[in-house]
């Protein structure tokens, strides 16, 4: 089975809203564990346009929010369906996610 990495960035105080429908959605199963994921925090920094509707900050500016790196992994049939779950929960006009293919140990 083709497994893959979904890797976001979501705002502190929405990070435990996201993992719940990650893991709701299927990702982060592991064996016998379910809702698995990573997390470290950072600063993320954008700029919306004077067209945005920003969730966090002001339009035409630079702004700087504390973030929560999630990562978690899923079978690549299910990606589409955790995407949109991470879309659904995500308090972001435009959800930034980065998705990695991986490889099975015995690949190697």
């Amino acid at each position: 089975m083709s497994r893959v990495k979904i890797v976001t960035f979501v705002p502190n105080e929405n990070a435990d809203d996201v993992r719940e429908a990650l893991g709701n959605a299927g990702a982060g199963v592991l064996g016998e564990y379910t809702f698995c994921s990573f997390s470290a925090a950072g600063v993320g920094r954008f700029k919306p346009s004077d067209k945005a509707n920003p969730h966090i900050g002001e339009k035409c500016e630079i702004n700087a929010v504390m973030e929560h790196r999630v990562e978690v992994t899923c079978d690549r049939d299910d990606a589409r369906t955790i995407i949109a779950a991470l879309k659904e929960a995500h308090p972001y006009e435009e959800v930034a996610f980065d998705i990695y293919q991986l490889i099975e140990e015995d690949e190697l």
